[in-house]
Formats: structure tokens, C-alpha cells, sequence
């Protein structure tokens, strides 16, 4: 191999540099909850080391690929920068998804190894056994026969070197929907981890070695990988994480409890909050600084209220797994609700029309943006890709208009795709589950607002024959089972039949200008 004065492999700035800084001893990653553990700088460094060299001592060859469903717990950073370590390609997969999508993405992504939680192997068993490419499944917890138990993998394994790499060089993947609900590796090189601190985490955000971290969003998500990983790992800071799903209680005790200095959240979570928060009646408890929101726009109306309650502010941006994340976003001292902010430092947007030339200011136009955390593309997906990075651009599929002060404010998106939750929904993956149930005969997914302005799916059935008793709560759960938890229609009519074209195809935008869609679920 040829020798490098400088390695560019991201876990050699992320990681290996932070010993000889001093921060050895200092807490990295502290687990939520009775008995959470704690990893320091040097311990990180140590067990990344030493499970790199285990993905060696296994067979797994540079740029081989390792699928990770794990949940937000210290064995993710372990895996995900020991993987880095040893050039081979860790993909983060979301751990909310159903089993068919599983299956979908090990087949497509032709990872080797699998590394997944004890409590989501039941969901994830019927895809990992039938994967064609996986030849080795690690289980972090009580292995099942068949698999090999995380701490028995990388027992006695010889500590992996950094390999050197250049900043151009790949090094993970993030799963990011598609407009027909089928998953698309995009691929991100080792520099992007670094430009996205380099931009948002020091210019906007600020962060420094004396924070401590929150983030809600998930590691498996490209917001979250951000929030809870590479942010605080740049200046040595020190990141809460929780393995549970969060929900406003929960977050408020962790708040309360571990003390985060920094906190990052999505719309439909800040919105619960406000709401919980105002129904008891007591002020909260915690040390935060600021927030930030991503994921969808923040509702004006629930910013405000966020910060007359917690009086502390929340800046709401905007990112996408393809950026890796926010390259548009409010600012700590210059924010106003209701708008993303202006571009990054280190960013350049455009808003253009459907020929691609620019709009004049108050006009909508679909954003472009360009910046050094760009991914290198989407994998196998040669003709969604040159649709998607165009040279130095990238496009959003966003529509936004620029006001006169410079701000954006979000307008929609140039398809049909939406957000829940800050993750990205597909009208016809949710449909394609809806028409599995034997009662439906032809389903059409838009995004609705529910009473605190964020979207959430709708859905509108028609039925093949009588309705069953309990309809609603069982088509609820089909989709959740099938498509992701946080995907199932939170209102679903009845209706004699759907608008389509002259060539059959269901016209979701005469269901979105519809108001009579019945009580949320």
C-alpha cells in the first residue's frame, strides 16, 4: 500500500487524534437508563480498533459492505467507525421498517455481514436468513443459533491499523426512499463526515467541547448520524443516546436527568412536546442552549411556542440524505419561524423552474444546492442518479421561494413524496401495502396537516366488498407491519371510487384539494 503523509479516512480525524488531544479518559457516548453505559475517547478508539480487525480476521475484504440494523447503543459507534478503520463499508439501515424492505435492501446492497440488535432480530430473521449475499450475521446481545454474538466476534481479534484512504475514497451508505417506495443506497465518501461539520456543525450550530448531546433522530438517519455522531466527535464532546423510541415523556426525563447542553429533535416531536408541556402546567427542567429541527418545515406556530415555554431557541434547516445534512437552516441569532433560514456557509442554492432557469424572488421554484458533502451517487441506480447530481448540483425535489430578506420558506415537493416524523413517506409504498389487505380493492396515499400544521399520510379505500368490523385499526396495523411504524395513515375513508387519468393513474393532487376526509385516527 502505498504510504500517505495524510490519511484522509475519516476515523482518523473523527477518532484516532482524539488520545493524543487529551480526551481518553473523557466520556464519548453515555447509554440512557438504569445501568446505561458509558464509553470514553480511548476505550472508543480501542474497541473500534479491535472490531475492524475482527471484519478482517472474518474474511471481509476492503470495500465489502456490512449492513447495520442496530439500534441507537455504544456498539453503533463501535461498528460503524471499526468498519471505517478497516476500509470496510458500513451501511446504517432503518430499524423501524418491516421485514420485506429488509429483505429488499440486503438483496439490492449485497452486504456480506449483517450486524443487527437482540430486540430487533425477530423482524429481522426471515430477511437475513433468505439474504443471497450475507454470509455472516453478528447479533449484539443473546445470539440465536446460526449467528455469532458481537462481544464472541471480537474476542482476541488484533486491532485493526487505519487504513489510509482520500477524502474521494467511499466509505457508507445511507438508505434513502424513492418515489416508487424502493430503497436507493447513496453512497457518501469518507470527506463528506468532516465537510458537514466543517459547514453546520462549526458555522451554525457551534458546538464545542463542552456540550453534550441529544439527538432523538437516529443514527440510522442521516440527521441523526450528524446530531449524535460526527458533531460532538469532532470536538471531543460528549453524546446521551437512547435506544427507545422518542416519545415526549421520555425525552423530557432525558433532558432532566443527563443535561444536555444541545438538543435535536423533528417537527412532530417539538409539537408533542409544546402540547404536553402546556397541558401540565409546569415549567421544564433542563440545560439547554439550543435546538435545531430538520427532518420537515417547522410549523411557526410551534417554534414560538417552544421558546416562550422552554425560553430557548430551536433553528429549524433543512438537509437530505443525499447532502448528508442541513445545508439550509435559521441561525442561533437570526431566525425566523415559519422559513429554513438562509443557505449554509459552504453551500450554494438555486431555485429553478421546469427548464432550469432561475426564478425571480418571491416566485417557487425547485432547490438545487451544491456543496462538498454531496454523495457520489445513488448505487445501481444509474438513471436516478444523473436525474439527481447533475455536476456540482444536487437536486432537492423540494420546492421553496426565496422572500425578499433572503429567507426560504418550504412549499411542497416537486412529486408526490412527504414527510412523517422528519422521514420520508411514498404515497405508493403505503398504497401498494393498503391494497395487500383482502378488504381493499384500490387505495391513493396524500399528505394531510394535522391540527398542529405537519403532514401526515391520509389515506382514501375503496373497498372490495363490505367493510369488517374495526377496518380503520386493522389496516392501521397492516401497514405498520409491512412498510415502517411511523408510515400507517392516520385518517383512511371510504370512498365509491378514486380520480384517475385517461390511462388509469390516480390523480393524488384532486385528493390533496379535498377537506372531507374523516376524523384522524
Amino acid at each position: 500500500m502505498t504510504t500517505r503523509s495524510h490519511n484522509g479516512n475519516a476515523a482518523a480525524y473523527f477518532v484516532d487524534r482524539h488520545a493524543g488531544e487529551g480526551r481518553a479518559d473523557k466520556t464519548a457516548f453515555q447509554e440512557t437508563g438504569a445501568g446505561g453505559r458509558a464509553l470514553s475517547y480511548g476505550a472508543l478508539a480501542q474497541a473500534a480498533a479491535r472490531f475492524g480487525g475482527a471484519l478482517l480476521r472474518s474474511g471481509m475484504r476492503p470495500e465489502e459492505r456490512m449492513a447495520m440494523v442496530v439500534l441507537d447503543q455504544i456498539e453503533f459507534p463501535v461498528a460503524f467507525w471499526g468498519a471505517l478503520k478497516a476500509g470496510i463499508v458500513p451501511i446504517p439501515i432503518n430499524t423501524l421498517l418491516g421485514a420485506p424492505l429488509y429483505a429488499s435492501i440486503l438483496d439490492d446492497s449485497r452486504a456480506t455481514t449483517l450486524l443487527v440488535s437482540a430486540e430487533m432480530w425477530d423482524t429481522v430473521r426471515p430477511a437475513a436468513l433468505a439474504a443471497p449475499h450475507v454470509t455472516q450475521i453478528i447479533v449484539i446481545g443473546d445470539a440465536p443459533d446460526g449467528t455469532t454474538g458481537f462481544d464472541a466476534f471480537v474476542d482476541g481479534a488484533p486491532p485493526a491499523e487505519t487504513v489510509a484512504r482520500t477524502p474521494d475514497d467511499l466509505a457508507f451508505w445511507l438508505y434513502s426512499s424513492g418515489s416508487t417506495g424502493v430503497p436507493k443506497g447513496v453512497r457518501h465518501v469518507h470527506g463528506a463526515l468532516q465537510a458537514t461539520y466543517d459547514t453546520y456543525g462549526r458555522k451554525v450550530l457551534g458546538i464545542a467541547e463542552d456540550d453534550r448531546v441529544y439527538s432523538a433522530a437516529k443514527f440510522f438517519f442521516a440527521y441523526g448520524l450528524g446530531n449524535a455522531l460526527t458533531f460532538p466527535m469532532a470536538v471531543g464532546a460528549t453524546t446521551v443516546i437512547h435506544a427507545g423510541r422518542p416519545a415526549p415523556e421520555g425525552v423530557f426525563d432525558i433532558l432532566a436527568t443527563h443535561r444536555p447542553t444541545l438538543f435535536f429533535g423533528v417537527p412532530t416531536l417539538f409539537a408533542a412536546m409544546v402540547s404536553a408541556q402546556e397541558a401540565s402546567g409546569q415549567p421544564p427542567d433542563h440545560s439547554l442552549r439550543l435546538c435545531a429541527s430538520a427532518g420537515e418545515a417547522l410549523p411557526r406556530d410551534v417554534g414560538e411556542r417552544w421558546e416562550r415555554l422552554w425560553q430557548t431557541r430551536i433553528i429549524d434547516g433543512v438537509g437530505s440524505t443525499e447532502m448528508l445534512h442541513i445545508f439550509l437552516s435559521n441561525r442561533p441569532e437570526d431566525r425566523v419561524y415559519g422559513t429554513s433560514g438562509r443557505p449554509v456557509p459552504g453551500y450554494d442554492v438555486r431555485l429553478v423552474d421546469e427548464a432550469d432557469a432561475e426564478v425571480a424572488t418571491g416566485d417557487i421554484g425547485e432547490l438545487l444546492v451544491r456543496g462538498e458533502s454531496s454523495a457520489d451517487g445513488y448505487w445501481n441506480r444509474r438513471t436516478k442518479s444523473r436525474a439527481t447530481f447533475q455536476g456540482d448540483w444536487t437536486r432537492t425535489g423540494d420546492k421553496y421561494e426565496r422572500r425578499e430578506d433572503g429567507r426560504f420558506v418550504y412549499c411542497g415537493r416537486t412529486d408526490d413524496m412527504f414527510k412523517t416524523s422528519g422521514i420520508w413517506v411514498s404515497p405508493f409504498e403505503v398504497e401498494s401495502a393498503l391494497v395487500d389487505h383482502p378488504a381493499v380493492l384500490e387505495a391513493a396515499v396524500v399528505a394531510r396537516r394535522d391540527d398542529e400544521g405537519l403532514e401526515k399520510p391520509a389515506a382514501y379505500i375503496v373497498l372490495n366488498g363490505a367493510a369488517p368490523p374495526d377496518l380503520t385499526a386493522q389496516l392501521q396495523a397492516f401497514v405498520k407491519e409491512r412498510v415502517g411504524l411511523w408510515k400507517y395513515p392516520r385518517w383512511i375513508e371510504i370512498v365509491d371510487d378514486l380520480p384517475k387519468t385517461a390511462t388509469g393513474k390516480i390523480q393524488r393532487f384532486k385528493l390533496r384539494d379535498t377537506d372531507h376526509i374523516g376524523d384522524r385516527q
